[in-house]
């Protein structure tokens, strides 16, 4: 059988096919729908001569979304911000379904220096491929904005148009974003081990200081996000179960920004991440803080904090209006997605994707901070390794993958050594395990 005349077989042919054309589709969904079709095309383009018939499937589907949604906008707008998605200004909803396909459409973009692409009504076929053709092609060095636009003009793809990256909006000096973070950041501890001790004692809580101290993480992490993450830094062995509750606050609403949640989801993500562990105050603190390994009567007790702090929770009349979902993170936080953990479920359940979140960050946090049986930490980049790696940790590949993309192998505020035997402080992620 001659390259142009293979086939695809039916579940390569699945992940290659986007959605179904025609229908009566709501903007966000027509959005997602080209995104996915554009993605298809360019990746089967790349796999396959175009004479190929999933090639030319892939084309058609493209045409398909591409028409119905530039008939219905007059035109089409693709851009990224960020990590962001938009198409005609609709910011695309990014879930477990669409991050890979999301991701992979705007790497491509950012390595010809494009942030956004338009088009006309109607583009043709021919101007599709000449497209797609040129963003698989190899980058030029030097301008490689500049290049493409070039081939585009050699091209003849008249209808439709692409632009540089912009700027970035400008941030507040960097002293000052450090500042603020810090202050928010002990502010959140104080906050957390109020809260915590509170219900130890079986005193009342401030529900209220609570909530506002997570209203200020959730502003922090949007508007100076590199700074929070270089807070969780910051490493106060006497205070480790506070200053965990808040490091795993502050990584999971990173996340869920980096999951484009809403900001009343970063809310409820953060609130019951901050008391995530929650049932340990209910728990012996000889058994919580014992320096060497625990028996099984011991291990016993720990096993029950999960459901310990969902009671707790649940005990908080004025807690009232939190959602299921944040309170179950106490609940199913170690539980594992194949329900291997604690604690046991009696049937079928898929943990929440709020607990999934918070698995990752929790088991991160905790593998790389000093504790009582834990005097020396695990380094970042070996734990984000034995997390992807490591099928019995039971977490979300998926999310894992997305945290190591969001703080990198070498976290900000890590030390590390040089090349050149110098010390050096890290002050942006970087996803390149070797770097």
């Amino acid at each position: 059988m001659s390259p142009g005349s293979m086939e695809i077989s039916g579940s390569e042919a699945a992940s290659h096919r986007g959605p179904p054309p025609g229908g009566d589709r709501s903007m966000g969904r027509l959005g997602r729908d080209f995104v996915f079709a554009f993605h298809a095309a360019m990746r089967v383009l790349q796999l396959y001569p175009l004479e190929n018939q999933a090639v030319q499937r892939s084309l058609v589907e493209l045409e398909t979304v591409a028409r119905e949604l530039a008939n219905r906008e007059s035109g089409i707008l693709l851009r990224y911000v960020g990590d962001f998605c938009f198409v005609n200004d609709l910011r695309l909803r990014i879930d477990l379904t669409t991050y890979a396909t999301f991701g992979a459409v705007g790497r491509t973009l950012r390595r010809h220096g494009i942030g956004r692409v338009e088009a006309d009504a109607h583009p043709s076929r021919e101007e599709w491929i000449a497209l797609l053709s040129l963003l698989l092609a190899e980058p030029s060095t030097s301008d490689p904005f500049g290049r493409l636009q070039e081939r585009m003009f050699v091209s003849s793809i008249d209808r439709i148009r692409v632009a540089p990256e912009q700027d970035a909006p400008p941030q507040p000096r960097e002293h000052e974003a450090r500042e603020a973070a810090h202050r928010t950041y002990t502010e959140s501890v104080a906050v957390a081990r109020d809260t915590m001790m509170g219900v130890r004692m079986g005193r009342g809580v401030s529900v209220r200081r609570v909530k506002r101290t997570l209203q200020r993480i959730v502003d922090q992490v949007l508007n100076n996000e590199s700074s929070m993450i270089g807070m969780t830094a910051l490493r106060d062995y006497d205070q480790y179960t506070f200053a965990h509750s808040v490091n795993v606050c502050i990584f999971s609403i990173a996340l869920g920004k980096k999951l484009a949640l809403s900001k009343h989801e970063l809310y409820e993500l953060g609130l019951g991440a901050l008391m995530h562990d929650l049932g340990k105050m209910k728990m012996p603190i000889e058994v919580t803080t014992k320096p060497g390994a625990l028996a099984e009567a011991e291990w016993d007790m720990i096993r029950e904090h999960p459901t310990e702090g969902l009671l707790a929770l649940l005990e908080m009349s004025s807690f009232g209006d939190l959602p299921l979902r944040g309170m179950l993170i106490a609940y199913e936080h170690h539980m594992k997605i194949d329900l291997t953990g604690y604690p046991r479920s009696r049937r079928p359940r898929d943990p929440t994707l709020f607990s999934r979140i918070v698995s990752v960050t929790d088991g991160f946090d905790a593998a790389t901070t000093r504790r009582s049986y834990q005097t020396t930490p695990n380094l970042p980049d070996a734990v984000l390794r034995e997390m992807s790696e490591n099928p019995a940790r039971g977490l979300d590949l998926l999310l894992v993958k997305a945290f190591v993309s969001m703080i990198g192998f070498y976290p900000v505020g890590s030390v590390v050594i040089l090349d050149t035997f110098e010390l050096a402080v890290v002050i942006a992620p970087s996803t390149r395990p070797d770097a």
